[in-house]
């Protein structure tokens, strides 16, 4: 039919844009991955040191959405990538993306675990603890560029 509502499943352009929304770069920025891990580091020593259970979901989210898309909406990543990088006069060094996005879901995978420790178990020391490992990858990964999730994944 003519001037009809375009089918959003089988209209191209939004499917195309959905599919470049969920995809993961590659490559990737080492210097923004870097910076990302950096706030990692200081997102999980807050969580440390606060206690404030609530930011468990918010450093489970920005992995979740950083598998899933990214940067493109993960805040984390956004201010890497879209500010910090920038700002330091927009440096450059690709690194392999599959790699990095593996990194990321073991890093998901850490929070997730914290997160259900906290729910289900209740123990601030084994939660906190989950949380301190993820920091010690996250600062491994931003202090000397050793990404232990891109280690086991090559």
């Amino acid at each position: 039919m003519t001037g009809s509502v375009p089918d959003i499943v089988t209209d191209m352009p939004a499917r195309s844009m959905v599919k470049s929304l969920f995809s993961f770069p590659s490559p990737v920025n080492e210097y923004a991955a870097r910076i990302v891990a950096g706030m990692v580091v200081a997102l999980s020593l807050a969580i440390i040191l606060s206690r404030q259970s609530w930011l468990l979901s918010v450093l489970a989210f920005g992995f979740l959405v950083r598998v899933a898309t990214g940067p493109t909406l993960s805040p984390l990543g956004l201010l890497a990538t879209r500010v910090i990088v920038p700002l330091l006069g927009n440096p450059q060094r690709p690194v392999p993306g599959p790699s990095k996005r593996f990194a990321q879901t073991a890093g998901l995978a850490f929070s997730v675990t914290a997160l259900a420790l906290h729910f289900t178990v209740g123990s601030n020391l084994l939660t906190m603890s989950v949380v301190g490992v993820l920091a010690g990858f996250a600062a491994l990964e931003s202090v000397s560029g050793f990404c232990a999730g891109c280690f086991v994944f090559n």
